[in-house]
């Protein structure tokens, strides 16, 4: 099993939005190297869900990948804000995978917290600046998440 993490903005689209559904196309991305960690996904890949862009950026839940890459639809769709003209059925140029979530975290994990984390430091979430949407989740990061689960959060200014 492959690791990821997907970000979203929770007011655009939630983990509560996606446990609220069986699963969701994880679709309109476009960055190049997105795209490519999207057609690495596979069924069974476990996700990391985080939100972005919202007053306390953090992990908050599990997924899983049900449904590998394939064509994103909505790079065909004129009407869609997402329609990229260049794009054909024989030759597409986005992708996408469903996803259906597992269940949020027993307490959500915030970057300001992860970035304390000395054994963290080389994912590319902590750096500054970095805006892709669909990261890969080396397995000893992974195992790391969920230890933090667990944990109290320590008592520090900020988190």
């Amino acid at each position: 099993m492959a690791g990821w993490l997907v970000k979203s903005e929770p007011s655009a689209f939630s983990f509560a939005d996606l446990m609220a559904r069986a699963s969701e196309p994880w679709s309109g991305v476009r960055n190049h190297q997105a795209r490519r960690y999207l057609q690495e996904m596979r069924c069974g890949d476990g996700v990391l869900f985080y939100h972005s862009s919202c007053p306390l950026p953090a992990i908050v839940g599990l997924a899983e990948v049900v449904a590998g890459a394939y064509p994103d639809p909505s790079q065909f769709d004129p009407a869609s804000r997402y329609f990229d003209p260049r794009s054909t059925p024989e030759a597409p140029r986005w992708w996408a995978v469903d996803l259906r979530a597992e269940r949020p975290l027993r307490r959500a994990l915030p970057l300001c917290e992860l970035r304390l984390q000395p054994d963290l430091a080389a994912w590319p979430l902590l750096r500054r600046g970095n805006r892709l949407s669909v990261l890969p989740v080396p397995a000893a990061f992974w195992q790391r998440v969920l230890e933090l689960e667990g944990l109290e959060p320590p008592l520090v200014q900020g988190v």
